[in-house]
């Protein structure tokens, strides 16, 4: 008789698969959830460079170089052409207004002169010879216009006497009229003098006032031409110092031609050039400061110039309240120029790790100091010195700030 045989439900061989799936499932847990499968390097301590966050005040500026130059600087121009005849200074020399520098040599402009100022003396002299003549005629005139007034008293005398005359018949008609013509004639005669005399006198004094006019334009001319003489000596125009004297001995000198400078040592500026980037964000008044033996200077911009050369503007500066002792002309500062006002914010110091990761994350050391993690930041305004955090640090943590360019984006740095 056949007998049922039970089928046994945990056999050995499903309870290994069971166990063997048990132990891949607890393997992958492990493995994903609690093991720490994160790349890692061991790097050497000695060999990074540490910074620490922290929380400051934050100022926005760009360092740039400036020369320091006089506070003015006065070209001399040749006002007058000719032969540098002798020369009186040398470069490098002081000066004080005034003092003469070159002589030079123009043989047409003293003939000039010269035609002028004969022609000045003869202009003199017919005016002098004009006004004798006037006062001659006016004495000439008067006698006449005394001789004219007799006469007329006469005829009228002679005239008057004649009438009772020829009413009484005692004189003919034709005398009588004689008498009266002759009277007539000459009270005539003695009008036409007077508006003759009134003519000449005022033609005269029309001629003496052109002369006039004439020597005072001449005079003026003569005075022109005696300052264009000076002009030959060409003599300082300020106090200061002679840096340069472009001619020598014998040279022809053309009218505007700049033969030298002088620099005003009363005081100096510094003038310095920035990149065309920054043109929308430099102004007048703005500042700036240097280190000179340790003591920092405050300088103010005085004037930026709109022209653009090689990507660069040009800037002066004036220094604000005492110049350094021993500064020279031509001697370089370091300037921080300062594009923001300070504000509060977090800290980071500037290092190699920005060109490796442009500022989007950092190692952060973790508290027992063994190991750095990366972690995600994120950074605002630069300046030479910081970086301003805005997100992703805190005051008091420490950041691995030199490269990481042989770190491969590691996730951990393990500190030996």
């Amino acid at each position: 008789m056949d007998r049922i045989i039970e089928k046994k439900r945990w056999t050995p061989k499903k309870i290994a698969l069971i166990t063997l799936a048990v132990g891949v499932i607890a393997f992958l847990t492990y493995y994903l959830a609690i093991a720490d499968n994160s790349s890692k390097l061991n790097v050497e301590s000695q060999k990074i460079t540490m910074a620490t966050v922290s929380q400051g005040s934050f100022q926005e500026f760009i360092p740039i170089d400036g020369t320091v130059h006089p506070i003015k600087t006065i070209v001399i121009p040749a006002v007058e052409g000719g032969t540098v005849e002798e020369k009186y200074l040398e470069g490098g020399k002081p000066v004080k207004q005034g003092d003469p520098i070159l002589k030079l040599n123009n043989n047409r402009l003293v003939l000039d002169f010269m035609n002028q100022e004969t022609l000045m003396n003869d202009l003199i002299n017919n005016l002098q010879n004009s006004k004798l003549s006037l006062q001659q005629n006016k004495f000439n005139l008067r006698r006449r216009l005394a001789t004219l007034a007799a006469q007329v008293d006469a005829a009228k005398d002679l005239y008057q006497r004649n009438i009772s005359l020829y009413e009484a018949k005692a004189v003919s008609q034709q005398e009588f009229f004689n008498y009266k013509r002759d009277y007539e004639r000459l009270k005539a005669e003695y009008q036409i003098e007077q508006e003759s005399q009134k003519f000449e006198e005022n033609n005269a004094r029309q001629q003496i006032a052109q002369l006039e006019t004439t020597i005072s334009r001449t005079s003026r001319n003569l005075r022109m031409m005696e300052d264009n003489l000076k002009n030959l000596y060409i003599k300082a125009p300020i106090s200061g110092q002679l840096s340069s004297i472009q001619v020598e001995l014998g040279t022809p000198v053309q009218a505007g031609q700049i033969i030298g400078q002088i620099d005003d040592l009363s005081g100096f500026k510094v003038k310095a050039e920035l990149d065309q980037h920054y043109v929308s964000r430099v102004f007048a008044g703005q500042r700036g400061e240097f280190t000179y033996n340790g003591q920092s200077y405050p300088l103010e911009i005085s004037l930026v110039y709109s022209e653009v050369t090689n990507g660069k503007f040009p800037v002066d500066m004036k220094f604000i309240g005492k110049v350094p002792e021993g500064i020279r002309r031509g001697q370089t500062l370091q300037i921080r120029l300062q594009l923001s006002d300070p504000a509060p914010a977090v800290l980071l110091s500037r290092g190699g790790f920005y060109q490796s990761t442009g500022g989007a994350w950092v190692y952060v050391l973790d508290e027992s100091g063994k190991f750095a993690t990366k972690r995600d930041i994120r950074l605002g305004r630069q300046n030479p010195e910081y970086y301003e955090v805005l997100d992703g640090l805190k005051p008091g943590e420490q950041v691995v700030i030199s490269s990481y360019d042989a770190y491969n984006n590691t996730d951990r740095l393990e500190l030996k």
